[in-house]
């Protein structure tokens, strides 16, 4: 990282003296330039200067329609009051977005902040419509007007990481870095870089009216009502423990094939107003996952039944049963959000492990979590020998140690048995999460030892 000379010597000083590095490396923060991530994955990251270039040969919509800035991305104080010196610089030179734009705060006290700041005023002048303080248009909670179109999320590094030149440009084969707008008056404008504020002048407001801290001290008595009869809230009941043994005889819930993003694990839109209510929620669990075996979407095979089911139906089925399940995946499993229930729901529905080519970060950090297991295969090409009709085994669980393989023992139902090895990235803390049910459950055992 490029530094002054001062500044280097002080970092060599506190961080590098009497340290021993294999490799050193310089990164020169100046030459980083802005990306785009998207579409269809946030996966996908293109430079921006290339990304007018990916757009023609991908033939992906040339057209953005909308801009947002959401809650859970570049929402902060920093990041609002950088997006509206673009802003300002906009209302300046007088020009207005060429889209619609939109804006949800990361949190309520951001928002007030704001708007005591005059933050928010500024983005009132372009025409702004303000979201509520939560998930919006990323996972289908808006009453989009236009022609559905591909979301495009411009993702940028440090200082250029809010940016919101491509409002006044109608095509994405430009780029806002570099090109040129034309003002109402005929006269060329360019963006300068962004600046603004870390932090607040004044502090942030104090926005917990709203909120009800738990009384201190002996909490036993204390009842959490909670009408019966709601459909949108329901109290949690604590995963069971690990019961000791190996899990032989599971069945295969489904067998997902290709991209399987926490929206197809668990679809948002209309299903968000069930979030606080698990049982509700988990009749989507997996309807979005394409089977490997059918090539459909929300069709299994009912291995007890002997007859095609929908995901959540025949997961609740096999639990009925008294049969553990687990999920076959691809590459990448649980990539996109990082919404919890993903993990939550399968584990809800009886599953105990999701069993995969390759997991995304926070999705597999989410599944040990709950209390699964988040496995994968040493030998990819495993992965195209299990069926979903497979009864599956995962052995040694009672010497379950960091960077130590399982061994799944596949049980075919017209083939011989054969055993496949599982690799795992659990940490001592994520195994006693494992043991006791859930992370939840280990804090609680945590309290009651201090208690």
């Amino acid at each position: 990282m490029r530094m002054n000379d001062s500044k280097e010597h002080r970092c060599r000083q506190l961080f590098y003296e009497g340290a021993e590095y294999d490799q050193t490396i310089d990164i020169d923060l100046s030459t980083l330039e802005p990306h785009v991530n998207g579409p269809f994955t946030p996966d996908l990251a293109t430079p921006l200067s290339r990304f007018g270039q990916a757009v023609e040969e991908q033939k992906w919509p040339e057209t953005l329609t909308v801009g947002l800035i959401g809650s859970c991305t570049n929402s902060s104080f920093e990041d609002l009051s950088r997006a509206a010196n673009i802003a300002q610089q906009a209302v300046d030179a007088g020009l207005t977005p060429a889209m619609p734009f939109l804006l949800s705060p990361g949190s309520l006290q951001t928002r007030e902040t704001l708007e005591k700041s005059g933050i928010l005023q500024t983005f009132k002048k372009v025409g702004v419509k303000m979201l509520p303080n939560a998930c919006g248009p990323c996972c289908g909670s808006w009453d989009r007007t236009d022609t559905p179109k591909v979301v495009l999320q411009p993702h940028y590094p440090r200082k250029q990481r809010i940016n919101l030149k491509w409002l006044g440009h109608e095509t994405l084969l430009s780029n806002p870095s570099v090109d040129n707008l034309v003002t109402p008056v005929g006269e060329q404008f360019h963006f300068e870089p962004p600046t603004g504020d870390s932090l607040p002048e004044q502090g942030y407001l104090d926005s917990n009216a709203a909120y009800q801290a738990p009384p201190i001290g002996d909490r036993s008595g204390l009842d959490v009502q909670i009408d019966p009869s709601s459909q949108r809230l329901q109290k949690l009941a604590p995963f069971a423990p690990w019961f000791g043994n190996d899990y032989e005889d599971c069945l295969i819930l489904i067998k997902t094939k290709g991209k399987c993003t926490t929206d197809h694990i668990t679809p948002a839109g209309p299903w968000f107003r069930f979030r606080g209510h698990l049982e509700n929620i988990s009749n989507n669990t997996l309807i979005g996952a394409i089977n490997a075996e059918n090539d459909k979407v929300n069709t299994v095979h009912n291995q007890l039944t002997q007859k095609n089911a929908d995901v959540p139906g025949t997961a609740r089925h096999y639990q009925a049963q008294g049969r553990p399940l687990v999920v076959i995946a691809d590459h990448n499993y649980g990539e996109g959000s990082s919404r919890e229930h993903a993990a939550l729901q399968p584990r809800y529905l009886g599953g105990i492990a999701i069993i995969a080519k390759s997991f995304a970060r926070i999705h597999e950090a989410n599944l040990k979590k709950q209390g699964m297991l988040a496995l994968t295969f040493a030998n990819e090409f495993d992965y195209d020998r299990i069926k979903a009709s497979d009864c599956v085994s995962i052995i040694g669980l009672a010497e379950l140690a960091p960077g130590k393989p399982l061994t799944l023992q596949v049980k075919p139902i017209d083939r011989e048995s054969w055993d496949a090895k599982l690799l795992h990235t659990f940490t001592p803390e994520q195994i006693e999460y494992f043991k006791a049910g859930s992370a939840l459950n280990t804090m609680a055992k945590g309290n009651d030892a201090v208690e």
